[in-house]
């Protein structure tokens, strides 16, 4: 069978792969700890919950505009002015069914084929894949942990071409929960403000923060970029709500626009039932989402310290989101009962086999001297996953 040549140049992504590699084990009897998925263990909240019952109660199960309620994007709006001190207008705003499908919109309507996207690794799996079937070329930084997995204005002044059509920040990072300050993103707007780029900020995570500075994007931190910024965000991540599917961007009217006229073509409307929850979300108490992080932040303190414990193993302690990266190149070239552990890949494959623990290669995030441990997941599972991880470390000599 004859397929077209766009499947060809991708990969499914590796974090699902593996995710729904454990959940198949686990239907099979295995005691399996899962460290792979990137979703949050809480119950989306009662009152956001209530708000969807309601919407069905009230008969709003029809079609909407393709872009999303004037009523959720007037939330949106006030959440850009409330959170950011950013001012959008409806017109600028678009809802699609989730972060990921607002990026790839995104990239459907900037990106042509020879168009550069510089893309700073590690890098969220999907960033390269969502570049190339839209017939664009990633362009892959290496940033440097010693760095604090953040991008330098010298590197990105050096890979810049007569071809780079946009750049990606993500902050906070997956995978590496790496967050830019203030005084970072100034730096790199400085490279950018005399170059015909555009900036897609992805503050997925924006409300998972840790870092002893405050969150900005870099529309916010330099306004000169702010009509050259598309600020992609969502509710899955801070709202517990990864299944309601409720991404949005924000950013140039004409780019909006174009976005729609992509997405009535290939989703129509997000559900309609969701736009109401989302509403609530960006609308309604906050308190839960403070409460949330502050587990967050407490599993991200014991989960770097004790991996920190095991030989062989360094972890750069995350400013955001919810997942770890350590270093685990020092265990490569190690072995137990005749198997070699050379690559991320393979002590991933080791660990699922010989620990019941499933996490993600770091090579699918552009790093293979790393893997990625999500804890999003409860302080127990971190405790005796880790000790499994332990274990199996020490059989390898």
């Amino acid at each position: 069978m004859r397929l077209s040549s766009r499947v060809e140049k991708i990969k499914p992504s590796e974090t699902l792969a593996i995710t729904a590699k454990a959940n198949a084990l686990r239907a099979q009897g295995r005691d399996v700890i899962g460290f792979a998925a990137g979703e949050p263990d809480f119950d989306t909240p009662v009152n956001i919950k209530n708000a969807a019952i309601k919407a069905i109660e009230e008969g709003f199960t029809k079609y909407t505009p393709v872009g999303g309620t004037d009523e959720l994007k007037d939330a949106i709006a006030a959440k850009f002015k409330r959170d950011n001190d950013l001012e959008y207008k409806r017109s600028q705003i678009v809802v699609s069914c989730g972060a990921k499908h607002t990026l790839y919109n995104l990239a459907q309507v900037l990106f042509d084929a020879g168009d550069e996207v510089i893309i700073p690794a590690p890098y969220w799996v999907s960033y390269p894949d969502i570049v190339v079937l839209a017939g664009g070329r990633p362009v892959i930084i290496n940033t440097q942990e010693k760095d604090g997995f953040k991008m330098k204005p010298e590197q990105l002044k050096a890979a810049l071409t007569k071809h780079t059509r946009a750049i990606i920040i993500n902050s906070p990072s997956n995978p590496t929960g790496a967050a830019y300050s203030q005084e970072e993103l100034k730096a790199i707007a400085a490279v950018l403000l005399d170059k015909d780029i555009f900036i897609i900020s992805d503050d997925i995570y924006e409300k998972i923060f840790y870092a002893n500075f405050p969150f900005i994007n870099i529309a916010a931190c330099e306004p000169k970029l702010k009509d050259r910024t598309i600020v992609v965000n969502g509710v899955s991540k801070t709202y517990a709500m990864t299944g309601w599917r409720i991404g949005y961007a924000a950013g140039p009217e004409e780019i909006v626009a174009a976005i729609n006229k992509i997405q009535s073509q290939n989703t129509s409307n997000p559900a309609s039932i969701a736009q109401k929850a989302a509403v609530e979300a960006l609308s309604g108490d906050q308190n839960i989402v403070d409460k949330m992080v502050s587990e967050f932040q407490r599993r991200k303190d014991y989960i770097v310290d004790a991996l920190e414990q095991i030989p062989g193993v360094n972890c750069f302690s995350p400013e955001g989101a919810f997942y770890v990266f350590p270093n685990v190149s020092n265990i490569y070239g190690r072995s137990y009962k005749g198997r070699k552990i050379t690559n991320s890949t393979e002590l991933i494959d080791y660990l699922l086999d010989e620990a019941n623990v499933a996490a993600v290669p770091g090579v699918a995030f552009g790093s293979d001297d790393h893997i990625r441990l999500s804890y999003a997941t409860s302080l127990k599972n971190i405790e005796e996953g880790v000790k499994r991880i332990k274990d199996a470390v020490s059989k390898l000599e």
